[in-house]
């Protein structure tokens, strides 16, 4: 299975972090945040990763290279301009293949499960839900007893940025700039996303602030 890692997004709510560093590139712990994601994948078995780029993207590929050094093996989809989740599953399809892929977001810290790689069975998508934290208190979606997920429901979970995609979910949209999450709720509606429910350290780091506290606290944890 191949892994797809998002990482060409402008880090607008990193600045003034990402006025000259992209925001994959800051470092928690010693290590910049897209490495903690390659030996988090390595460890579960991934050896073939995509990542797209956008915004300082060349940055991103000098530091990491072709992945040799982490043991896994980097292809690189590089966007002129962001295209937006759905718009860059869809341009880096070629090298992503016709099999379902694990899609992280680069700005997320959490432990991978090889559980969340187990067939789809006929789903358009397996969604990675956490417990919802102080900043997003609402949720996003509902899981229930069935592990189906649904755009409305109570209560309702926070998507952890980390889920089990079959490219015949973007496939026929057209090659520009779009979402993904409308693509979601269309296939929750026909029944065809289920869900799993993790209870584990997950943070979503997007503020100066949150990655503040969480380098103070990797870094706590090693002494």
């Amino acid at each position: 299975m191949k892994a797809m890692i998002l990482a060409a997004g402008l880090g607008t709510r990193m600045r003034p972090l990402t006025d000259h560093t992209p925001k994959p590139l800051l470092k928690v712990g010693g290590k910049p945040l897209l490495q903690h994601h390659l030996e988090r994948l390595k460890a579960i078995g991934i050896g073939d990763v995509v990542i797209n780029v956008s915004h300082l993207g060349e940055q991103i590929i000098e530091a990491l290279g072709d992945g040799g050094r982490y043991g896994v093996r980097i292809q690189w989809s590089q966007e002129e301009r962001p295209l937006e989740t759905g718009g860059g599953i869809h341009k880096a399809l070629p090298l992503l293949g016709e099999s379902p892929f694990l899609l992280v977001n680069g700005d997320v810290w959490c432990d991978l499960d090889p559980a969340w790689l187990s067939p789809l069975n006929g789903d358009l998508a397996r969604l990675v839900l956490t417990d919802n934290p102080d900043h997003h208190p609402g949720g996003d979606f509902h899981l229930d007893a069935d592990e189906r997920v649904h755009a409305t429901g109570d209560p309702c979970l926070t998507f952890a940025g980390i889920s089990l995609i079959d490219p015949a979910l973007v496939a026929n949209q057209p090659a520009d700039a779009f979402p993904l999450a409308p693509l979601l709720r269309n296939a929750m509606a026909e029944g065809r996303v289920g869900g799993c429910h993790y209870t584990g350290l997950w943070i979503d780091v997007g503020t100066p602030q949150r990655l503040q506290e969480l380098d103070e606290r990797i870094r706590g944890q090693s002494t």
